[in-house]
């Protein structure tokens, strides 16, 4: 299973999110530290879920780098976390 797969199912298992996006984006990283030929070594997760009401914004950062906590001592070097409202909108512009 590939990395993106697996913070796919981990997320979508811990959290049920309305709304769940994991983008590779390791390409914009080349030769940087952690870069592995082939990719999966950084990400940005978009996630909505109601889990998240009443949380601060670092509770839910630390809620999600807990449940990604094997692959971030793994193969994922880095994670950036967006958390939209539960109710949408769901959609961000592209960040680079």
């Amino acid at each position: 299973m590939s990395a993106s797969d697996t913070i796919t199912a981990k997320l979508t298992e811990k959290f049920a999110p309305a709304f769940l996006d994991v983008i590779d984006e390791s390409m914009q990283h080349h030769g940087h530290a952690g870069w592995r030929e082939g990719g999966e070594t950084h990400f940005r997760v978009r996630i909505a879920t109601r889990h998240f009401d009443g949380m601060s914004r670092v509770a839910q950062h630390r809620a999600v780098m807990d449940a990604l906590d094997a692959e971030l001592k793994g193969r994922v070097h880095a994670l950036a976390i967006e958390v939209l409202p539960a109710e949408g909108p769901f959609e961000l512009p592209n960040r680079v």
